[in-house]
């Protein structure tokens, strides 16, 4: 039997800003991406400076969760906010695209420690609706730090692409505020262990979270370059994809008023429409009419997994479970690029989303009529 401390409000509210470091962490270089290409002359490389820090999150991820275990989520988080800042501001400093890359992997280190504790310590703190509720709210903040942090970069980006690695710095704040802020943890969270297998069912949900996760990284890594042959600049760019993150907030607090089992289906649809219409577009503003509405899917998926997950998890094995979906989340993320790269290359970029959203819809169809949701 354990017993659960009531987060104080600063605890809650260090949560939430620790999650608005998290989804955006990679894609916050994303309007840096075509100057850095110019600078470097290897597109492939750069666009790996952006993946290659979900890859190190996906790898790490698992291991945070085991210290999430073991030594606590307070001490993880704090040291993840750290590492944070300075993995992340480092990248203004470096002249080297493989001292570059070598910055982004230890961001991604750091990122993934940041993920699974903050998931850890909401998992401990409520249960039932409250849960519920409070998951919503740490997806939206992870989105609503797209929507403050990626048109900021694009503006910065325009006068300079290494000046959005300076954003990175906010984690330092964040991080003092962890560290001198009780998060009212369970003592037997950090030192208890359990007989409890590993829950089979989680497997499906990381491959769920690992999918749509490849498919709505499209937006970051492929739209500055579609954007770019419509003439857009870096600033446009950034907000545009920065359009994504808005409509996932809006997802996130409508995900907990919702009664339907079909969430995961329904997300998955709405993300593949929004792809549809962005390869049929002609123009920046159906663009972003189709990230708003992808954007949207995902707001409602995540934090629906994040949930099922929870309650699949025993208490004392709540960090390792929820770090596999933290991994299957930047493993699409990492992915993305590769995996859609022969399409592009056979049919462009914006035929690409257009087939990626032909199947992406069918399989939110299917799993509509056949898969039905704890």
């Amino acid at each position: 039997m354990t017993t659960r401390t009531a987060p104080t409000r600063p605890a809650q509210a260090v949560v939430l800003a620790s999650a608005t470091l998290t989804i955006m962490a990679a894609a916050i270089i994303a309007p840096s991406l075509p100057a850095m290409g110019e600078v470097y002359g290897q597109e492939v490389l750069v666009k790996l400076a952006l993946t290659i820090t979900s890859l190190a999150i996906a790898v790490s991820a698992p291991l945070a969760g085991l210290a999430a275990d073991r030594t606590g989520r307070k001490p993880l988080l704090t040291g993840s906010l750290v590492l944070y800042a300075l993995a992340g501001t480092a990248g203004y400093f470096v002249t080297s695209l493989p001292v570059l890359l070598g910055t982004r992997a230890l961001l991604g280190l750091a990122v993934g420690g940041v993920m699974t504790s903050v998931s850890a310590l909401i998992t401990d703190w409520f249960e039932g609706e409250s849960r519920t509720r409070f998951l919503g709210y740490q997806q939206a903040a992870a989105s609503l730090g797209g929507v403050v942090f990626l048109p900021l970069a694009g503006v910065l980006a325009g006068v300079d692409w290494r000046l959005p690695f300076w954003l990175y710095s906010v984690a330092a704040a964040i991080a003092l505020a962890a560290a001198l802020t009780p998060t009212g943890e369970r003592p037997a969270a950090t030192k208890a262990t359990t007989t409890a297998g590993f829950p089979r069912k989680a497997i499906g949900i990381y491959l769920m979270a690992l999918t749509a996760t490849l498919v709505f990284y499209m937006a970051p890594t492929q739209l500055p370059f579609l954007l770019r042959e419509l003439n857009a600049d870096t600033t446009t760019i950034g907000a545009v994809i920065a359009g994504s993150t808005l409509t996932s907030v809006v997802g996130a607090l409508v995900f907990p008023k919702l009664r339907t089992t079909k969430i995961t289906a329904i997300s998955v649809a709405l993300l593949g429409a929004g792809w549809l219409i962005i390869g049929a577009a002609n123009g920046i503003a159906l663009i972003t009419a189709g990230l708003l509405l992808g954007g949207f899917g995902v707001g409602l998926v995540v934090p629906n997994l994040n949930t099922t997950l929870a309650g699949l998890a025993e208490p004392e094995q709540r960090g390792r479970v929820l770090s596999g979906l933290v991994a299957g989340i930047f493993l699409g993320q990492f992915l993305s690029p590769l995996v859609v790269a022969p399409l592009i290359e056979a049919t462009g970029i914006a035929q690409a989303f257009a087939w990626t959203g032909i199947a992406t819809t069918v399989a939110g169809a299917a799993l509509a009529l056949t898969y039905k949701e704890n």
